[in-house]
Parts: structure tokens; sequence; C-alpha cells
């Protein structure tokens, strides 16, 4: 494919939606307890599992829902990171800007 054919296939495309941003606070109510939404967050993005069994009661082995879960499942999970690819990314989590010294 030529460079004109790329971009016209660029073209057609539509462009992908900008992803909500939401604060850990408001991640943490999507908990399984205080909403029926059951959210995850994990490497900057917000996970969408309501819908998974496996997390119904909000959560999934020593895991629990509502919260940034980067750190624990680089640690100590046995599957890659491969295994959010069945979930829909809902939202990105909001960086907290440091407080200035």
């Amino acid at each position: 494919m030529n460079s004109f054919q790329s971009e016209l296939n660029d073209e057609k495309q539509p462009a992908k939606p900008e992803l909500p941003e939401y604060s850990l606070a408001q991640l943490a109510l999507r908990n399984g307890q205080d909403r029926d939404e059951i959210w995850v967050g994990y490497n900057g993005l917000i996970y969408d599992v309501t819908r998974s069994r496996l997390w119904r009661r909000g959560n999934h082995y020593e895991h629990w829902a509502g919260q940034d879960l980067t750190q624990e499942l680089q640690k100590d999970a046995p599957h890659t990171e491969h295994v959010f690819d069945k979930f829909h990314a809902i939202g990105r989590l909001k960086v907290p800007t440091s407080a200035a010294s």
C-alpha cells in the first residue's frame, strides 16, 4: 500500500474518542459494595469487570475492586496483563498531582 492509500484509509476510520479520567476516589466507589459497577485500575486504565463472575462480590482472590491493582498484579499475579484484554477499558486513572513543596 502506498502512502496515498494509507492516508485514505486513515481518513475513513473515525477517530477514537478519548477516555474520561477518574480519580482514585471515583474508582473507589466502584468496588462492588457502594454501587453496582465494579471497576479496577491497571497501568493507568480503568476496566469495567462488572460482568465477570470472578469479580461478582467485588473481589478476586485477595484483590479488591475499586482500586489501582498495578503494583499488586505485577508482584504476584499468576497471569499476564493480557487478562485485561477481555475487559472494556472505560476510563483513565487521573494521576494525582504532588503537593507543592
